[in-house]
């Protein structure tokens, strides 16, 4: 089964380009006390399936605010996924959330309370738990190989846990059902040159190739400094068509290439 967008033109239906949002819910992820692990995760297991991650928030614990982004993001992208607020505690509000943006009651799901019963020695699944077993009314379940509890997909909503290795195993059940558009290759070259050196060149090579983009990201360690070119585009021999001229050019000015990075 695949799973579609909602409508912003289609997720699979033709479209070079399929878009997503992710949404970082958690107080503990802006106060600082906890690293989030999961956007990069999630920023590359969607380009291996052709989705592009657009846009990223970090957000609350607070049911308006995760309701309203939620509403503002699945009408932008063709897939939103969220992570984090789908605990057993009170603080975790984000299956009520989702249900408030959709309209939809919250309820009980068998099948979720099935799960967890699996999971618990008899008399261990108390009502705090049993929260994880609740979903908005028609949401599907997102299988968890790990803890039992799992996720859900309502519309092209994608509701994970925020515990890192849990959202990558449900996000690696249910990847190869999205609907992808043309995946983005990305090839870098690093040079111990300033970015002041190879401004002026750098602009006139990124308009030869509108198509491929071009990053300039500078590094300082170890009494080393210098800068990665990060390319990327979609068709493969334009982009080695760039990256071949990026490093002529880091050549001429007295440079030497280093190639790092090769996706796709």
């Amino acid at each position: 089964m695949s799973e579609s967008g909602s409508g912003r033109g289609a997720a699979g239906a033709g479209r070079d380009i399929v878009t997503a949002g992710v949404v970082i819910i958690g107080n503990e992820i802006l106060s600082g006390r906890t690293q989030d692990e999961n956007l990069a995760f999630l920023a590359r297991g969607l380009n291996t399936v052709g989705v592009r991650l657009r846009e990223a928030r970090v957000i609350p614990d607070d049911a308006a605010v995760i309701a309203a982004t939620v509403n503002e993001l699945r009408g932008k992208f063709d897939y939103v996924f969220t992570t984090g607020g789908i605990g057993p505690t009170h603080d975790d509000i984000t299956a009520q959330s989702i249900a408030d943006a959709f309209g939809v009651p919250l309820v009980l799901h068998p099948e979720a309370k099935r799960l967890l019963e699996t999971h618990y020695q008899p008399g261990e699944l108390n009502e705090a738990r049993l929260r994880m077993a609740r979903v908005p009314e028609g949401a599907v379940l997102l299988l968890n190989p790990i803890s039992r509890a799992p996720g859900f997909r309502i519309g092209n909503v994608f509701v994970l846990p925020g515990v890192p290795s849990i959202m990558q195993a449900i996000f690696d059940e249910l990847k190869h059902r999205l609907k992808g558009g043309v995946p983005v290759l990305a090839r870098s070259l690093s040079c111990q040159l300033g970015e002041g050196t190879l401004a002026a060149d750098l602009a006139r090579l990124q308009a030869r190739y509108p198509d491929v983009e071009i990053g300039s990201y500078p590094y300082f360690r170890r009494g080393d400094f210098g800068v990665t070119l990060v390319l990327r585009g979609t068709e493969r021999t334009r982009l080695e068509q760039a990256t071949a001229e990026l490093a002529a050019l880091i050549r001429t000015l007295g440079g030497e290439p280093r190639e790092g990075l090769r996706e796709g």
